[in-house]
């Protein structure tokens, strides 16, 4: 426990660091505050942008409704809603195709030369075509979120499947194994820890894709309140929201940590 806390002290110094040197700069007025703010102008806002906008009115909202109604709270909710379906439709799109892909030599001779086409486009790329396709909302954002998602796990799912060691599959053919069972038994366990990673690298790429997805195609979101605030030249609230994605995004990450180091402790010897 101690080791850890000294790690994460270890974790804040940079942080700190550049914190109080962009704190000297902006209070020596070494660069236009309203291009740099400081980072007190920039807590300022942030905290202005989290809490309720209107005064509390018992006749029209409950006290939690209140509380959850600062604009930061609901760009929050908005912007992990479409992560969250983004990354299960592209997840469950790409986990069975790279299953196949990776135990049939077959399918993966069918489909690797279209999934090698498609896999280098960026899935910003698609914002016209998911404008045309799907309009605008909350279908073409989470169109292109499943976009980002798809092609991570699904290249670690082959990767997983394909890279199985080999002496598992003889001995497991050795005993008589069938290839249900072989591929139940001993493929996908095997292939589980490259899944997982692919997993954790596709929320991550969700979102990044929904923060500009949202510039385009939604009117909420923290990606939309960015591209607000840039319009009214408000770089205060502009740092004050790319400080909140930074911030949801190192909880997601650490989130995914935590679960893949809980799946995986039969591959590490932890199952006790």
């Amino acid at each position: 426990m101690k080791l850890k806390w000294r790690e994460m002290g270890a974790g804040l110094i940079v942080p700190v660091i550049l914190i109080a040197i962009w704190q000297l700069v902006t209070s020596n007025e070494w660069v236009n505050p309203q291009v740099l703010p400081s980072p007190l102008a920039v807590v300022r806002k942030w905290v202005e942008y989290a809490l309720p906008q209107e005064a509390y009115d018992p006749a029209s909202m409950s006290r939690l409704s209140w509380m959850f109604s600062g604009e930061l709270v609901r760009d929050t909710i908005g912007s992990m809603y479409r992560v969250l379906v983004g990354f299960v439709v592209g997840t469950v799109l790409a986990l069975p195709l790279g299953l196949a892909m990776g135990s049939s030599q077959r399918v993966y001779a069918w489909l690797n030369p279209l999934v090698q086409v498609l896999r280098p486009i960026p899935p910003i790329a698609y914002i016209p075509l998911s404008i045309l396709w799907f309009g605008l909302g909350n279908p073409p954002a989470i169109f292109l979120i499943s976009i980002g998602a798809f092609f991570p796990v699904l290249m670690n799912t082959i990767a997983g499947v394909r890279h199985v060691d080999g002496i598992y599959i003889r001995a497991a053919r050795n005993l008589g194994a069938g290839q249900g069972t072989l591929f139940l038994r001993v493929m996908l366990p095997a292939a589980v820890p490259y899944i997982l990673s692919g997993v954790r690298i596709g929320i991550g790429t969700a979102f990044i894709v929904v923060i500009v997805s949202e510039m385009i195609a939604v009117n909420n979101g923290l990606g939309f309140r960015i591209l607000e605030a840039r319009e009214y030249f408000w770089s205060d609230k502009i740092i004050a929201g790319m400080i909140s994605i930074g911030l949801l995004g190192l909880a997601i990450d650490l989130a995914m940590n935590k679960l893949n180091n809980y799946l995986l402790r039969w591959h590490r010897g932890l199952e006790n």
